[in-house]
Order: C-alpha cells, then sequence, then structure tokens
C-alpha cells in the first residue's frame, strides 16, 4: 500500500520509548514486531473478545508483542499454532500437555517454541483443520482495520497459504494486539493484498473494526521470486502441492 513505510517510521519514533528491545535485533523494528509496556492488559482485552474464550484451534504469529498470549494459550490447553521466524522453518504446532507445567512461558518464545513444538508439514497442518481464531501483531494498525507489518508481507502471505487450504476465511476471526501509540487515529482504504482485521486490542480500549472490503485469498505466484520460494519450505512445498514446481 501506498504510504506505508511512512505510516511505519511515523508510529516506530513515539513506539521506541515503550517498546522492550529484543535480544538479537535491539530496537531495529524492520526486523521484528516488539513487545511494549502495558501488552499484558491488552491481552486480557483479547481474552475477552466474543468466541476468544472458546476457540480451541488457534495460529498466533510469532511477535515479540504476542508472547504474553501465546503463553495464556499454552497454559489454557489450547491448540496453538505458530509459523517461525520469517518462514524460513515453516509452521509449528504445541498441542494440549506438549509442554510441561511451568515451562509454557519459555515455549512461548521462539527458542522454546521450537524446542517443544512439532514442526508441520502443510499435509498435517490441514489435517487440524480450520482456526478457530488468528492473532496477529502489528507495526500500526488503521482505525479501518488495515494493518502493517514489518514491511515483508510474511504475515499477508501466510494468509494466502491458509486461504488457499480452506484454514481461514472472511468469518474467521482476525484480532491484532498493539500499544496505542501504534494505532493510526484516521481512515485507510486497503489495496487488494491488505488482510483487514476485526479488532484492535490496546491497553486501553477495544476497537471493533466494521470491515468493508472482502480479505485477499490464494497465493499470488506471479509476485513470488523464485529464491523466496527455496527460502520457505512451507510456500515451496505448497507450490508443488499445486502442481507448479
Amino acid at each position: 500500500m501506498p504510504g506505508a513505510s511512512f505510516a511505519r517510521e511515523e508510529i516506530w519514533g513515539g513506539l521506541r520509548a515503550l517498546a522492550r528491545p529484543d535480544s538479537r535485533f535491539h530496537f531495529r523494528f524492520s526486523e521484528f514486531i516488539p513487545d511494549f509496556e502495558g501488552s499484558a492488559a491488552a491481552m486480557d482485552r483479547l481474552c475477552d473478545l466474543p468466541g476468544f474464550a472458546q476457540a480451541r484451534h488457534v495460529f498466533v504469529a510469532p511477535d515479540n508483542s504476542l508472547t504474553e498470549l501465546r503463553r495464556r494459550l499454552l497454559v489454557a490447553g489450547v491448540n496453538l499454532v505458530v509459523s517461525s521466524y520469517n518462514m524460513a522453518r515453516g509452521f509449528y504446532v504445541l498441542r494440549p500437555g506438549s509442554v510441561p507445567a511451568g515451562h509454557e512461558r519459555y515455549a512461548a518464545w521462539l527458542d522454546g517454541l521450537e524446542h517443544f513444538g512439532e514442526p508441520l508439514t502443510l499435509q498435517a497442518l490441514s489435517a487440524l483443520g480450520r482456526f478457530d481464531f488468528v492473532v496477529s501483531g502489528a507495526s500500526a494498525v488503521a482505525t479501518s482495520g488495515v494493518r502493517f507489518g514489518r514491511g515483508h508481507g510474511f504475515f499477508d502471505l501466510e494468509w494466502r497459504i491458509f486461504s488457499d487450504m480452506g484454514l481461514v476465511g472472511e468469518s474467521t476471526p482476525l484480532a491484532t494486539v498493539v500499544h496505542d501509540v501504534q494505532v493510526l487515529e484516521r481512515r485507510l482504504f486497503p489495496s487488494p493484498d491488505d488482510v483487514l482485521v476485526d479488532w484492535i486490542c490496546t491497553p486501553t480500549r477495544t476497537l471493533a473494526v466494521a470491515r468493508e472490503a472482502a480479505r485477499p485469498r490464494g497465493v499470488r505466484w506471479q509476485d513470488i521470486a523464485p529464491e523466496q520460494i527455496a527460502a520457505m519450505p512451507a510456500l515451496a512445498e505448497w507450490h508443488r502441492t499445486v502442481g507448479l514446481a
């Protein structure tokens, strides 16, 4: 979307004072979506969303801002699917009972995810069925539901793969968790590639979005370079599955 880089940079300046640095990337927000002061309160709001408490099969992005949410889901015994960083090693599932009591915090981080989690082929992921709920972090999000990631498009690509597989659709609840400074208080019109969210949860408020456009569907192979496919095993697997390899 035009202006996406400006929107991120507009937010990142204010976020720096509230963000928790990453152990590898420090404050380089183009490389990760940070956790922030007050994120636990935002998680409380997310957990109160309609239908969330009943969700038993949930996809959560690997963002630092969602670590506490992943911990809570593991404690609650929810079937949790998380993508690896930059989709470099595909997807993992943490099934109920797979994490010993007291280790949920470690398992919620990416290193712990790969220690306790079970790597999934797309065939195995498909067998788990449709997601009851999807949650992503964001660098910024507009009140109209337009979400901005780090600028690399991984969540958008994951959504397109999931939609091809029948795991998500127009009715799948999608929420994002951000600090108040990451909310753009203006209406932005989505591009055909934008995955609009239904809910925005911050430490101080819960915003319901009335989506005015359909979500994207299906991988646009013409926009993906061969080296990108080679770098992401799940994408390469789907490329073969649909008969393009």
